[in-house]
């Protein structure tokens, strides 16, 4: 598929797969241009760099990325592309259909938060290593990642955690002295990330970086469409039993539209969290993964930050004997109420029989109220 994005995007609105929207049409002429852009690129870092040693010192003077390493921010040409807009535009859509057909062997797409697991976990390799070659690692690995992949698209980047804060601007820095070409999908403006983060002064810097050197366009799309998907769907379901494990299933599916789905993890202040099944922002856990385990506010608003909808199974009765997970089940309720997550689950009982009686059972009231609030359609259509 060397077409291009556009003939894709075309293709799929005559088959009556999505409907028209001009500023989708925007956008996909924008990645359209990108694609040709990629023709016969090659990153150069001049005679003596890595990549001279691996005979790839030039590129097409067609192909409009003409890029000289380590220029100042501001002056650079830039390097790729930032679509940011609301949940549910087709970000994502657009940029896996500019990376199927992006006309380059050395390319790579993956989520954004998987890529700073990655990261991260090379990082403390390093740091456990007995012998280090270098005072800084992230020179290394953004060569590391140049060398596998000159086109690196990011979906959903998000930061949340001051640990991703103090990596991003330095690498990203690195990555495009490399030569390396983003294109990152986002729900938040540049100038929006990590929004009253700790210590986001340090963070500035990485602002002004994607602002000045990759194109930035905002996706203001008129229809929802992963709202389309939800709409109607039932998301509480009971009791336990295998038609409500089918409507789990279904809706797992549905939300994530084929997409490779497999086990997760994130870092939250220096702890990883696991997730067994992940795709397409959509998470799923069992009741025993996510709160029969010591994880605590933090993981869960960690969570609901990283993912849109959450698919949660098996959520017994509650009582007084099983306090602990009933406790971190109505930490994972106000985390998702507040991040307006989407939770989609099968229980024993409907909320208000969930937890009938005994100590704990007058406070888990505000959590029956919330979890009849996301059943509604008002509620799910603005998650």
């Amino acid at each position: 598929m060397h077409d291009g994005p556009l003939l894709a995007y075309r293709s799929l609105v005559a088959a009556g797969g999505i409907k028209p929207d001009p500023a989708q049409q925007l956008a996909v002429e924008k990645l359209q241009s990108l694609h040709k852009a990629l023709a016969g690129y090659r990153p150069a870092q001049g005679e003596t760099g890595w990549l001279a040693r691996f005979g790839l010192r030039g590129h097409s003077p067609r192909n409009g990325l003409n890029w000289v390493p380590g220029d100042a921010v501001g002056t650079a040409p830039k390097l790729g592309l930032y679509i940011f807009g609301q949940v549910g535009r087709g970000k994502s859509m657009l940029m896996d259909m500019f990376f199927a057909t992006a006309p380059i062997a050395g390319k790579r797409r993956v989520h954004f938060h998987e890529f700073m697991r990655d990261i991260h976990a090379e990082i403390h390799a390093w740091r456990q290593a007995a012998h280090r070659r270098e005072a800084d690692p992230i020179p290394r690995l953004a060569r590391t990642v140049a060398a596998e992949a000159w086109l690196l698209c990011l979906d959903e980047l998000q930061i949340t955690d001051i640990a991703d804060a103090m990596i991003v601007g330095r690498l990203f820095q690195c990555l495009l002295d490399e030569g390396v070409v983003l294109v990152i999908t986002s729900n938040r403006a540049p100038h929006d990330l990590y929004k009253e983060g700790l210590q986001r002064d340090r963070f500035l810097p990485f602002i002004e970086l994607l602002e000045a050197r990759l194109d930035l366009l905002e996706l203001d799309a008129r229809y929802d469409y992963r709202l389309g998907r939800k709409r109607g769907m039932r998301v509480y379901h009971t009791p336990l039993g295998e038609p409500s494990e089918t409507a789990l299933e279904l809706a797992f599916a549905g939300l994530t539209e084929g997409a490779p789905a497999g086990p997760n993890s994130f870092e939250v202040q220096g702890r990883t969290v696991r997730v067994p099944l992940a795709a397409a922002g959509v998470a799923r856990f069992s009741f025993k993964q996510l709160c029969g385990t010591a994880l605590g506010p933090a993981d869960y608003l960690a969570l609901a930050a990283r993912y849109h909808t959450l698919v949660l199974s098996d959520i017994p009765l509650l009582s007084p004997a099983n306090k602990d997970e009933a406790r971190r089940f109505v930490t994972l309720v106000d985390a998702l109420y507040e991040h307006r997550t989407t939770l989609i689950c099968s229980a024993a009982a409907a909320p208000e029989a969930l937890y009938p009686e005994g100590v704990g059972a007058f406070e888990f009231q505000r959590t029956v109220s919330r979890l009849i609030e996301m059943q509604s359609e008002e509620w799910v259509a603005r998650s």
